[in-house]
């Protein structure tokens, strides 16, 4: 039986393009459809959010998620993929230093639990994490077939050291930023962000999509080209970064 997005509560961005707003910390996950194979953008925040997450994008691509993309390394965007067994897993080259070392799990690990997760629930998901296999530095074109073509593009240094955003031509062309756009709040810059690259890191942005293209955040509602580049100069004012 054939499910829509609406009736899983996802938003249809553009054909076979989707996406829907977890709950608690109101992440953004992804889903692009192809021929065959899928590709989800971001896993949730515990290893039951990707649970409901593989289930929900294979009914609505019709076969399983074979790809999976992290835009950067914060539990609420991660803690999921282990649920994700069998996909091919990218991130921004180095995040596998986050990812996959001992140090950085504790550390990914603390904040899921500061933040309110379940100690329990954060230390099997972290246990569970897969290795990233799929390091991208600059751009990298996935083929999911049937015509459809993403492409990933390393932009950090920016909200986190590793930020990875993808690009999906159509009409309109669709970028799901992660958070280096955040709709429904202030952009968040924690320790592990690099400020004064972040200006730039959104003009790149705005060369991939184009003025046309919408925008999709790591948090809050799809926006367009203008709101990213006022969210662009407001980061430079408040991080005294010259334009």
């Amino acid at each position: 039986m054939t499910v829509t997005w609406e009736e899983l509560g996802w938003e249809r961005v553009a054909a076979g393009v989707g996406r829907c707003r977890l709950p608690v910390w109101d992440c953004t996950a992804g889903l692009v459809v192809g021929r065959g194979a899928a590709l989800l953008i971001d896993a949730g925040a515990s290893l039951g959010e990707g649970a409901r997450l593989r289930a929900e994008a294979q009914a609505l691509a019709g076969h399983r998620v074979t790809h999976l993309a992290l835009t950067h390394p914060h539990f609420d965007h991660v803690l999921g993929a282990g649920a994700f067994a069998g996909a091919e897993v990218y991130g921004a080259v180095g995040v596998d230093t986050v990812l996959g070392s001992g140090s950085g799990r504790d550390e990914l690990r603390a904040d899921a639990v500061s933040h309110g997760l379940d100690a329990l629930r954060a230390e099997e998901a972290v246990d569970a994490l897969a290795p990233v296999r799929h390091r991208v530095c600059g751009e990298w074109t996935l083929d999911l077939g049937g015509g459809r073509q993403v492409l990933l593009a390393n932009l950090g240094p920016a909200h986190t050291a590793h930020d990875l955003a993808v690009l999906v031509p159509g009409d309109p062309e669709v970028v799901f930023c992660g958070d280096l756009v955040e709709e429904s709040g202030q952009p968040q810059a924690g320790p592990d962000a690099v400020p004064s690259h972040w200006p730039a890191a959104l003009d790149r942005l705005l060369g991939l999509g184009g003025e046309d293209a919408w925008y999709v955040p790591g948090h809050g509602a799809v926006v367009d080209a203008a709101f990213v580049r006022a969210q662009r100069d407001a980061l430079a004012e408040r991080f005294g970064v010259s334009c």
